[in-house]
């Protein structure tokens, strides 16, 4: 079964979101269960600093060893830090999706959007 910590929020396109209310930046990436899915991860695209995002549009792309897939933004608002690390290493997503393999930073555009987002129990249920 994969990880799916209890604090985080979940979107059902499988990303991943902790929300820091105090600086209203939420940090995203996508789940344990996606990485898993797509297998050995080899490239991503993602959003530039300053880069303003809408919820549920595409921000980015992964490249797999099995497939392409699209990252959707979870919430929107802005970029305000990449992990630049996964440029040289993306495989640190499969490796650590929750940690070290986090994406971007968005500065929240309208916080009450977090409601939207599943909880871990909701997220496991989707998942099946």
């Amino acid at each position: 079964m994969p990880e799916v910590p209890e604090k985080l929020r979940y979107s059902e396109d499988h990303e991943w979101v902790a929300y820091d209310a105090e600086a209203g930046v939420a940090r995203m990436g996508i789940t344990d269960y996606a990485q898993g899915e797509l297998g050995d991860i080899v490239f991503l695209e993602l959003p530039e600093t300053g880069e303003r995002l809408e919820a549920h549009a595409v921000c980015g792309t992964i490249e797999a060893v099995k497939a392409v897939a699209e990252l959707f933004a979870p919430l929107s608002g802005e970029v305000v830090e990449v992990n630049s690390a996964l440029e040289d290493h993306p495989e640190k997503v499969n490796q650590d999706p929750y940690g070290e393999g986090w994406m971007i930073d968005i500065r929240v555009a309208d916080p009450s959007q977090l409601d939207g987002l599943l909880d871990a129990d909701g997220y496991r249920r989707h998942i099946g």
